[in-house]
């Protein structure tokens, strides 16, 4: 990562920024006690009549697709015209658009309407935003999506919407269309248990309320992955879940960094 860690987790939990969640009640929880974990303050709102004045006053805003609903998906065209006046960046978590013509619909109404600065998503989801034809099963991602493909796809978004774009997977993948960055860190249980997908949105959009977009998803990959492999057990989701809260909530810069593997795939020059 290009930005030191230690300076901008010290900013958080100095500041305790206000982070705007409009995610589902299958994650709130975990996306809830994850910005906490690192210091900043979450906040779960999602009446429409009530957003706009919650967003305004956030340092970061989350737009999550899962368990999507008709209330949801006005809360958050509200909030993220809110934010745009109020430049609050926005963290757009495409759920579910590679298995839901709707939620694709949707999320390209949103980028259209109110580009986000990071769009999230995993390969699967990332390739249906790119791809009209695509579809996956359910919300998983697709292993079968060649990550040398897929970063070229994710840097097209990037351009096309103006964000940085972030792919989870295998290997995460971060582009703003000119660099793209892999990351290597992780564990296979992190896949066990429920919401740690939404949990990375989070922690990008604590991130974000303290370094730019591109360092901001490359910092929540690293960390939620270094956490994810210290945090690894062979006694269960249980015990690896709360194991995750632990080392979330207590790693600092330089054990994360220590931690960290990465690798930069492309970066076109500028003259």
């Amino acid at each position: 990562m290009s930005k030191n860690l230690t300076p901008v987790l010290r900013a958080i939990r100095d500041r305790a920024p206000l982070i705007h969640a409009i995610t589902n009640p299958i994650s709130i929880t975990q996306c809830a006690n994850a910005v906490l974990a690192l210091g900043a303050r979450p906040i779960m709102a999602e009446h429409p009549r009530e957003v706009e004045e919650i967003t305004a006053t956030a340092a970061a805003l989350l737009l999550n697709l899962g368990n999507i609903t008709d209330v949801r998906m006005e809360a958050m065209e509200r909030a993220a015209e809110a934010a745009g006046k109020n430049g609050v960046p926005v963290v757009l978590d495409a759920v579910g658009v590679a298995c839901s013509r709707m939620r694709r619909d949707y999320a390209c109404r949103l980028l259209e309407r109110f580009p986000p600065a990071v769009l999230k998503g995993n390969y699967a989801e990332i390739n249906a935003l790119v791809c009209p034809d695509y579809t996956a099963s359910g919300v998983d991602g697709d292993r079968a999506l060649d990550p040398a493909d897929l970063a070229g796809a994710a840097g097209g978004l990037a351009r096309r919407y103006g964000c940085v774009v972030l792919a989870s997977g295998a290997a995460d993948l971060v582009t703003d269309g000119a660099r793209t960055t892999a990351i290597y860190n992780g564990t296979p249980q992190l896949g066990q248990v429920t919401g740690t997908g939404c949990m990375l949105g989070a922690l990008c959009a604590c991130f974000l309320a303290a370094a730019e977009p591109m360092a901001a998803a490359e910092a929540a990959c690293v960390t939620l992955g270094a956490a994810g492999e210290r945090a690894a057990t062979p006694k269960g989701s249980g015990t690896f879940l709360v194991n995750l809260m632990d080392q979330l909530s207590t790693l600092d810069g330089d054990t994360i960094q220590a931690c960290e593997r990465t690798e930069e795939l492309h970066r076109e020059e500028t003259t």
